[in-house]
């Protein structure tokens, strides 16, 4: 009976022991840097252009960045005043496009011309220097609010063009 048992339990081991498969690992596709607390500016020919502040920065193998808590940005001007400003409860960079979104509460604001919009996603495109949605929007001047679905206009608001508009409008001569 002793020499069925071992047998027994030596073809069970060696079952056990044969097949072993080897699994290939799954690429990483996290974000390879994160970066906290970022106070950040952009100059070009020693002029300060964008000032860029986010709670939390993730970078990815592509380039691409994700801004998690959001991003605060200030455009400056050719003199070095502060132009206008965009917030976003998140944001995300896609490096290939060079094109940001904002998700969220969207507030762009130039202060010069004391104008707001509101929007739940906003593009951003630096090379163009255009912002562009296909969301509802709202812009407030100074004596009119108005309303509409799309946009498409410059990254100060100097210049817009809302694609479905509505609201009420002063119109001057």
């Amino acid at each position: 009976m002793k020499p069925i048992w071992s047998i027994i339990l030596l073809a069970t081991l060696t079952w056990a022991c044969g097949k072993t498969e080897t699994q290939v690992p799954e690429p990483y596709t996290g974000p390879l840097r994160v970066a906290e607390n970022v106070d950040m500016l952009y100059h070009e020919k020693n002029q300060l252009k964008i000032k860029l502040v986010a709670k939390t920065i993730s970078e990815f193998q592509n380039g691409d960045r994700e801004f998690p808590h959001g991003v605060y940005l200030e455009f400056y001007d050719e003199r070095g005043d502060l132009q206008s400003t965009l917030k976003a409860n998140e944001a995300f960079y896609f490096k290939e496009e060079n094109k940001w979104r904002g998700r969220g509460d969207v507030i762009v604001v130039n202060l010069q011309k004391n104008q707001q919009l509101n929007t739940e996603e906003l593009f951003w495109k630096p090379d163009t220097k255009r912002i562009f949605t296909e969301k509802f929007v709202k812009i407030k001047l100074d004596q009119e609010i108005i309303f509409g679905t799309g946009l498409d206009a410059a990254q100060d608001m100097s210049d817009y063009e809302i694609k479905k508009t509505e609201g009420e409008f002063i119109i001057r001569d």
